[in-house]
């Protein structure tokens, strides 16, 4: 497989490319944007936490300090396609999106760490909008047929989520406590971690 990849047209790597890239490159600057806690669970060796809402917040702060080679990796690849997309809106285009993100980089053999497990968000999600859609189902049969609305709330909310590539019982999960085993970085802080852009 070929290492040499055009970033300014690919917007996503598999896992094999960005070994390689590890390996040949010592400019690959990886960029993890998933919650703290997340990050804590699994991550790829070497990389920076800087999860996507404060990497929304200072987009242009990101872009200025790190290199060309920058890989962005969150769980499934959602939250790391909207990180790129941010940093295209600065002038950034060489960004690129691992798929699979640090579980597809581990399964394929790639140096990661490992800390305490927790479900991965989107996992989270499904869980409980599967279970607010059941109940509300279970609760209009045997209790009121009124309490169906929260099964049509839920998969209003589900499918607005998926035409908006955002997700606000995402956002609520990650700011419970079973998810705040570490706290998400200061900007300064993740920001100062960031190696400079030569």
């Amino acid at each position: 497989m070929s290492t040499t990849i055009d970033t300014t047209t690919t917007t996503i790597i598999d896992a094999d490319t960005l070994r390689a890239w590890i390996d040949r490159h010592d400019d690959v600057v990886i960029i993890d944007v998933r919650s703290a806690a997340e990050f804590e669970s699994l991550h790829i060796r070497g990389s920076y936490n800087v999860p996507l809402p404060l990497l929304a917040e200072h987009t242009e702060d990101v872009a200025q300090r790190v290199g060309r080679r920058v890989v962005l990796v969150c769980h499934s690849g959602v939250r790391a396609e909207q990180a790129r997309q941010r940093l295209h809106e600065v002038g950034m285009d060489s960004a690129v999106v691992l798929d699979g993100g640090a579980p597809a980089f581990a399964a394929a053999g790639g140096d990661v760490v490992r800390g305490e497990q927790r479900w991965a968000m989107d996992r989270q999600v499904r869980m409980v909008a599967g279970t607010l859609v059941t109940t509300g189902l279970l609760a209009g049969e045997l209790v009121s047929p009124k309490l169906r609305v929260l099964a049509g709330a839920v998969g209003a909310g589900l499918a607005f989520s998926a035409a908006t590539n955002t997700c606000a019982m995402g956002a609520a999960l990650a700011r419970m406590p079973w998810n705040r085993g570490a706290q998400d970085p200061e900007a300064h802080v993740a920001l100062g971690r960031l190696p400079q852009n030569d």
